[in-house]
């Protein structure tokens, strides 16, 4: 326990010089990175660092003698095992919406005290909540700087992975259609300008992928679509090679460094229409828009438009539903034979199941990290077995004992 927990406490010791440097009371570490995603690359895993809970949600609060995470009921019982001996307290919340850090950041903190938090990681819709409730009490948010760069010397940057394109027969409509059908709602909505920031979207409207994020094929991008027919990707220097950039600009869409896009919300001239999606953007980027600039918030064009398959997209999604489950049939074959005549556990379950999917023609990654949990293992939502503790099932004499295994896995593939 001493070599886990040490870190942790050392490190909000660290964090808490750099809130009193600052003069703050609290600093609020969420799990989002600027593109609000659900998996985050390694320079937004500050909430990971800071309390040793590896979970995919919660909301970690530092203050000047506490550390206090905030997650629902799906990691109630990892997160005590992680947090334990970490000076984190877990404060249980119904679910991931909740927000009863809001409510306890007001009821802790004396009027006039400062909270704060990156701006550039926290979505639209939860700042103008946060900010609300705490302007009632009388106590300031700060939203403009990156606390975590000064305790964090060694924060890793953007993810290097270059960007490839989705091409055809699987992308199956022209990225140049998709921008046109976009545009046709901006026109409908009376919009010049329309940023998206969300990754997914992105990667949809481009036929672009990436492997920035784990078990996703996407990419950190900005994309600013204008309606004259102009287009600007924001992406770090380097990821798309120039062949690929010049078809992009064939299609209109124009390259920037990622790190830009601000900076060009703040250039809108007046006069400006810039449809945001409210729930899908950061206060950071949102404040770079000036006072001339009109906003239509709405949701973004491209949510509604994936949802809308066209017959090729269909059978596409049936032939990647087929080789799964082609991997699914070959793994159960595999474990009817195992069981009582090979050591299996659920280590051995993840790792034989990633070998099948791994062997299916279009394979691009897992999903998301596979679940194999043994009979009470299996009733830990989010349970992930590990080579510290992990449950056997079976041995070359026989199996461990009767019971229950509950496996939740899934592939990415190239349709």
């Amino acid at each position: 326990m001493q070599d886990r927990t040490t870190p942790i406490r050392q490190r909000l010791a660290q964090l808490r010089q750099v809130l009193q440097h600052h003069d703050v009371a609290a600093l609020l570490i969420p799990s989002s990175d600027p593109h609000l995603s659900e998996y985050l690359p390694a320079r937004w895993q500050g909430r990971q660092l800071f309390s040793g809970f590896t979970g995919s949600m919660g909301m970690l609060v530092v203050t000047g003698d506490r550390a206090v995470l905030f997650a629902d009921s799906r990691y109630w019982t990892q997160a005590e095992t992680e947090l334990a001996g970490t000076g984190v307290e877990l404060v249980r919340i119904p679910t991931g919406a909740a927000v009863h850090h809001v409510d306890w950041l007001a009821e802790q903190l004396p009027a006039g005290a400062t909270v704060a938090v990156d701006g550039a990681v926290l979505g639209l819709a939860a700042a103008q909540q946060l900010e609300q409730a705490l302007t009632l009490r009388g106590i300031v948010l700060r939203s403009e700087v990156d606390l975590l760069d000064e305790a964090w010397p060694d924060r890793p940057g953007l993810p290097e992975a270059p960007v490839y394109e989705h091409l055809p027969p699987q992308a199956a409509v022209a990225r140049a259609d998709k921008l046109e059908q976009l545009r046709a709602e901006m026109r409908r909505l009376g919009a010049t300008h329309h940023l998206v920031s969300t990754v997914d979207d992105i990667a949809w409207i481009t036929n672009l992928r990436g492997s920035d994020v784990d078990y996703n094929p996407v990419f950190l991008a900005h994309l600013l679509v204008e309606l004259d027919g102009r287009a600007t990707l924001y992406v770090a220097e380097g990821k798309v090679a120039p062949d690929l950039a010049a078809r992009l600009q064939a299609d209109g869409i124009e390259l920037a460094p990622y790190a830009t896009a601000a900076a060009s919300l703040a250039a809108l001239p007046a006069g400006t229409v810039l449809l945001l999606d409210a729930r899908r953007i950061t206060q950071g980027l949102r404040q770079a828009v000036r006072d001339g600039v009109r906003v239509v918030e709405a949701t973004n064009p491209s949510v509604l438009a994936k949802c809308c398959k066209t017959p090729a997209e269909i059978a596409f999604v049936r032939e990647a539903m087929e080789r799964d489950a082609a991997a699914m049939c070959a793994f159960y074959a595999w474990l009817e034979g195992a069981l009582g005549r090979e050591a299996v556990s659920e280590l051995t379950i993840d790792e034989r199941l990633s070998a099948e999917r791994a062997r299916q023609p279009g394979f691009v990654s897992l999903s998301f990290p596979t679940i194999a949990g043994f009979n009470a293992n299996g009733a830990m939502p989010h349970y992930r077995a590990t080579p510290q503790s992990f449950a056997p099932i079976s041995t070359p004499n026989g199996l461990v004992a009767e019971g229950l295994l509950l496996i939740d896995s899934g592939a990415q593939y190239l349709g």
